[in-house]
């Protein structure tokens, strides 16, 4: 189907008042209210949940239901449904409606108000993740109207909170929201057409290290936590360097550092007069498929104690190091489950050459179907270069190109069902 000349004006102008919802943390009600009048307005069949937070704290994501935020915060579905559809199938098409929050003083244009340069759309959410969400919506709804005598179902979820761990998913993940069972989900973050099929994890971890103050002028008097901090860090570097070449998989070979540590925040101190006597760090320690959260925090503890035993300060002030608020699970498919095959062969049908699954060093929704055993596999437009940068920016012909491989996309997964597909 050539969506780019039927349907493009209704997918753009769907996609443009999308995004002028400012979506952050929290604020997601506005848009879902408007987006489940539009799902029913175009014929699905609309679904509503609100997660619990006592039952996201049993997840591994979540450390305690006191630090999630669910109140008024709606995640969405559309259903529709194909011949018969207890006979096929179910397929999720998902995309989450949350944006990360702007500093406007770095955008060139009103991060809410969509701008076009030629087919280059910029607004907060463009790439991740609100015109692949579009995609979603229309892409169902284009497969549906094809009526090629299949049975099955079409799920399009916009779900909250992605950005805190994934609140609308794990919810519909440990509580099936509908009806019925779900076979397989694409998820659409930005990964520039490409299908990936394993996504990495990260443990983040919170360093705390106490030195003793002196004046600046007798600074010989104090304790400077600066040095052990930095003794900390390279021991974790050259721990980073040690599991960059020991703990190998095939879908991550191409980039330069497999399993990053990266020190996102530090604080350190409190006047220029004083020797620092307090250091806090945030870190946040890549997982690769595979692997465990657990296990992997273990290294590193144990890398921390060698650091300490090692110093007759830290020996007698030892450091704390403890888990944060948000974990991201490593996880991956098979390459060989059908979604896959699906999806590549919508792919081909769109003249996508490369078609070869690959990793991503970020965390993704699919973490949380995979563990309730649904195959969940990512695709979608745009890079994550541009997600959650200022002008973030997508190309509107990529958009299309997705929504017609999601198009195709259904009804092949549907099609290794029932077998009945019509040329």
């Amino acid at each position: 189907m050539d969506i780019s000349k039927k349907y493009d004006e209704d997918l753009r102008n769907f996609t443009e008042r999308l995004l002028t919802f400012e979506t952050t943390s929290g604020n997601e009600k506005e848009a879902q209210e408007w987006l489940s009048d539009r799902l029913t307005d175009l014929g699905f069949d609309v679904y509503t949940w609100t997660a619990n937070a006592d039952e996201l704290a049993k997840s591994t994501t979540f450390p305690s239901a006191d630090e999630i935020d669910v109140d008024e915060r709606p995640s969405v579905a559309g259903v529709l449904e194909f011949g018969d559809p207890d006979a096929g199938p179910t397929i999720i098409l998902n995309g989450h409606i949350d944006v990360v929050p702007v500093e406007e003083s770095s955008w060139e244009t009103d991060p809410f108000e969509p701008t076009w340069d030629g087919d280059s759309l910029t607004a907060r959410g463009a790439v991740d993740m609100k015109s692949n969400l579009a995609a979603c919506i229309f892409a169902a709804k284009y497969a549906h109207e094809m009526e090629n005598n299949l049975d099955g179902r079409v799920v399009v979820e916009s779900v909250v909170g992605e950005e805190e761990g994934g609140i609308g998913a794990v919810a519909a993940a440990l509580s099936n929201p509908y009806p019925f069972d779900r076979d397989a989900a694409i998820i659409t973050e930005p990964t520039e057409l490409d299908v990936v099929t394993a996504v990495e994890g990260s443990v983040m971890m919170n360093l705390e290290i106490e030195g003793r103050s002196a004046h600046a002028a007798t600074r010989w008097e104090g304790e400077s936590v600066l040095p052990h901090f930095e003794q900390i860090r390279t021991a974790f570097r050259e721990l980073e360097a040690d599991r960059n070449e020991r703990v190998t998989h095939p879908l991550y070979e191409s980039f330069p550092i497999s399993w990053p540590v990266n020190f996102g925040a530090v604080d350190a101190g409190s006047w220029a007069s004083s020797v620092p006597a307090h250091l806090s760090s945030e870190i946040r320690i890549g997982v690769a498929p595979g692997e465990t959260n657990d296990a992997v925090e273990s290294e590193f503890r144990d890398k921390l104690d060698a650091v300490t035993a090692k110093s007759d300060w830290l020996s007698q002030h030892p450091p704390t190091f403890e888990r944060r608020a948000i974990q991201f699970e490593p996880a991956e498919i098979s390459v060989d489950e059908p979604i896959i095959t699906a999806l590549q062969t919508a792919m081909r049908n769109q003249g996508l050459s490369d078609i070869e699954p690959r990793g991503a060093t970020y965390g993704a929704d699919s973490r949380h179907y995979i563990a309730a055993g649904i195959p969940t596999v990512l695709f979608g437009a745009g890079s994550i270069k541009q997600a959650h940068f200022p002008n973030e920016t997508v190309e509107w012909p990529d958009v299309l190109t997705a929504t017609e491989v999601l198009t195709d996309a259904v009804a092949e997964y549907l099609y290794l069902s029932t077998g009945v597909i019509e040329s």
